[in-house]
This record gives C-alpha cells, structure tokens and sequence, in this order.
C-alpha cells in the first residue's frame, strides 16, 4: 500500500482572487498560512493562475503581482464582442443530486438564481434511489425558482438524463452540488455558442473553492487544474477528418486566429473538459441517446460519462469549444482517504469509459490499439511532471524574487499508484455496472 510519507504535509492556502488592472491588495502571511493561490483577473474574468509565498513585509507580494500582472498581459486573449440577449440561446441548468451536500446545493441554487442570462431555468434532479423520512429537499427547495424531477434508477448519467428529458433550452448545461459558479458563467457559456454556431458543446475552467487541507492542496498540484493543465486560452476542440480508420481518432486545439495549440488522442479530452463544468446543445444530447447509464458516478464504473459524451460529440465529427470565461469553483475533497477514494475511482471511470465506447463502436479496437501506447506514455509524464512540480522552485525564487512561486507543489506517489491501480479493475466494474443497468430495467433488485 502506498503511503504519502515521502513528502511533507503541505499546510493550507488562501486563494485569492485579485483584480490585475486595479490597486493590488496587500497580501501579507497570517493565521491562514504562508502560501496563496493568486487568481488573476481582468474585466471580471480569470486570466491566469500563479503560487505565491507571502511574508510579513506586502511589497515581497506586491512585487510578484506586479510581475503577475505584466507578464499576463500580452498573453491575455482579446475580450470578445458583446452579444446582445436576444441573440443567447435559452439553456437549461441540470443539477443532479443525492442531496449528500445540502449546504453546497443551497449555495449552487443560490447563486444561479442571481445569474446573468435572460433565458434561463434550473432543472435539479433527485436521483436518490431512497429517500429519508426526514427528506430536507422540500424545504431546500421551498420559494426557489426551481422545477424538481424524480429519478430514482441509480447513478448520474440517468438523473442527468431526466434533467436532459425534462429541459426546454436549446443548450443545456451540467454542473454538480459540489461546485459554485461565478454570475457570469452561463451568459459566456451561450455567447460561446452564439460565435462559434457550429459548435455541439461548450466547457469552460474549474477552480478551487478553497485550499485548505493537504489533500486539496495535492489535488490540485497532481491535476493542474480539474482535468488538466490549467489554461485561459480559449481553443476549439476539432476533430481531424482523415480518411481510413483513424478517422477523428486525433483532435486539435485550434486558437481564434487558426493556428493549432496542440493536437492530442480524443480521448485525451479531459484535459479540456470535465462534468462540473460543460454545456451541450439539446438536439446534440438527443441524437447520441443520453448520457450513458453504464458509467458514471453511482455505477460500478465510477466515472467517465462526462468524459464518454465529448468523446462521442468528436466521434460524429462534432466541436467543442472550450471557454475559459465560464468559470465554476469546485470544492475538492478534504481528506486523503477521500482523495485516494476519488484518485481511484478515476481509474476505474476511465478503463470503463473504454469499455463503453468499444461496446458501442468497435472502431475504437483498432485506435486504441494504435494510440493506447501512446497514450500511456503521455500519461505516465504528465503524473511524473505532477509529482515532481515544484521541487527546486525555491534557489529559483531565492534568485528573483519576483518571479510568481509554482502553483503547485510536489505530491505523494500515492496518488499516481491509486489512480493507475484503477485501471485495471475498469473492465469488470464497467461489466458489472451493465448488468445492473440491465437488471434495472427489467425491474429486478439491485445486486452489486
């Protein structure tokens, strides 16, 4: 069993958000820790993350931000034209919940009612198989501008379903009772849509709620973000249309003005996109059938349904445009257990994802024959970078002080171990959680 012993307990990290254009705050160490999380921002958007050690004396992070500030600037991407609102699309906001996380549900509803759009409505769903006598989601609910839909078949993909079945925007989008948004995140969402008309999806950037814990701070060191490497420059996701079996087997991100930032395996889509943060226009979700209930958290699989869905939007030959004004914050697990917990069940997700898609298509043989290898080796770097990232930044900064610290730190093997010991148990949980949705539908009890 891998153990996090082989590094130090990193202590909490405040994260704040600061506004690069406007008087920089005086950010000094306090009760709350030494180490920050800067988010920078320019006309209400993040443009750019960075580390920063504070200290007693403000100018040591004064100086850092200034550097944060001009170093941001030449690379933050051109605030696009207005769109006016009559021209947003109507969209639909799906929470599906087992409403384990009333408080964040509440905050999530909260924050939605005050949102930016002309046209919108919320959609939660409860997905508890059970519910409680002493059921708290009547009074949550009660005085909201909500519409409440009952799904009681077990797992995400089938509540995201029901949200799916029962919405009446031409966009739909997904976020979870773990996660806040910012006011303005579904206006970008549907402007997104409204420049880019040939897109099928939209997905947008994951922040922290809070670093207050090692394992939050791990998890956000070991993924660079939700996904993948953080980034605020927005990309459309292509698919490459080659002739033969390879055919949208690769992808690109293609920036605004043409040229391509970098090209990748479709199923290196989580890099872009994650569940808690994406939007898919209603027509697009009908046609491929729903979310696929084999998979998913609540199933035997764990994960991947998010992940399943871009796959199979690139699949048709689809666009995904990735949004870095459409902002969520998620609130990471607290503990290691839980972050060993979820590490794994990331593993597992993404071998079922496979599985799945194989099942569907058996095209994806002979590309994950070719590209698998690949992929491996992709992965195996980016888990070494996460767990290396951050050692000697120290004697860097030591020799300019104004240079913004990583943000990140180094990280236990234990979690690159936990998430590939998932690997290998994807193929039977994916089973498994077949012959449950199958036994679901025919009405027989549960088992396993």
């Amino acid at each position: 069993m891998a153990t996090t012993t082989a590094v130090a307990l990193p202590g909490p990290r405040r994260v704040v958000h600061v506004d690069l254009d406007a008087a920089l705050p005086e950010l000094v160490a306090d009760g709350t820790g030494t180490e920050a999380l800067v988010v920078g921002r320019r006309d209400g958007y993040p443009v750019c993350t960075a580390g920063l050690t504070l200290t007693a004396d403000p100018s040591d992070a004064a100086r850092v931000l200034r550097a944060l500030a001009a170093s941001s600037s030449g690379t933050t991407p051109t605030a696009p034209a207005p769109v006016h609102d009559d021209d947003l699309p109507s969209v639909s906001v799906v929470v599906s919940t087992v409403v384990d996380r009333v408080e964040g549900l509440g905050r999530l509803l909260d924050a939605l009612e005050r949102h930016d759009h002309p046209e919108h409505e919320v959609i939660v769903v409860d997905n508890r198989v059970r519910v409680p006598e002493d059921d708290p989601l009547p009074a949550l609910l009660a005085g909201r501008r909500v519409r409440l839909v009952e799904e009681r078949r077990p797992g995400l993909s089938a509540g995201r379903n029901a949200g799916v079945a029962a919405a009446r925007g031409e966009v739909v989008a997904f976020t979870d009772d773990d996660v806040q948004v910012d006011p303005r995140w579904l206006r970008a969402l549907g402007e997104r849509f409204v420049r880019e008309p040939e897109l099928d999806a939209v997905v947008g950037v994951v922040l922290p709620t809070e670093l207050a814990t090692p394992a939050q701070v791990w998890y956000e060191a070991y993924y660079g973000g939700f996904s993948g490497e953080r980034s605020f420059e927005p990309v459309t996701i292509v698919p490459e249309d080659v002739p033969g079996a390879m055919r949208f087997a690769r992808v690109a991100a293609v920036r605004p003005d043409g040229s391509v930032r970098r090209r990748f395996p479709v199923y290196g889509i989580g890099a872009y996109g994650a569940g808690a943060n994406m939007a898919f226009r209603r027509t697009l979700l009908e046609s491929v059938g729903g979310f696929d209930p084999t998979l998913g958290a609540g199933s035997p699989a764990r994960g991947g349904e998010d992940l399943a869905m871009f796959v199979e939007t690139l699949w048709r030959g689809g666009r995904i445009g990735f949004e870095p004004r459409a902002v969520v914050h998620h609130r990471h697990r607290r503990t290691v257990a839980e972050l060993h917990a979820q590490l794994h069940g990331n593993g597992v997700g993404f071998a079922a994802l496979l599985c799945a898609l194989v099942a569907r298509d058996r095209r994806h043989v002979a590309v994950l024959a070719r590209l698998v290898p690949l992929a491996a080796t992709a992965k195996a770097r980016v888990a070494a970078a996460a767990l290396f990232r951050g050692r000697g930044a120290d004697h860097r900064r030591a020799a300019d002080p104004t240079l913004p610290a990583p943000a990140s730190t180094p990280v236990p093997r234990s979690l690159a171990y936990h998430e590939l010991r998932g690997f290998p148990a994807g193929p039977s949980a994916w089973l498994r959680s077949r012959r449950r949705w199958r036994a679901v539908g025919a009405g027989r009890p549960l088992a396993g």
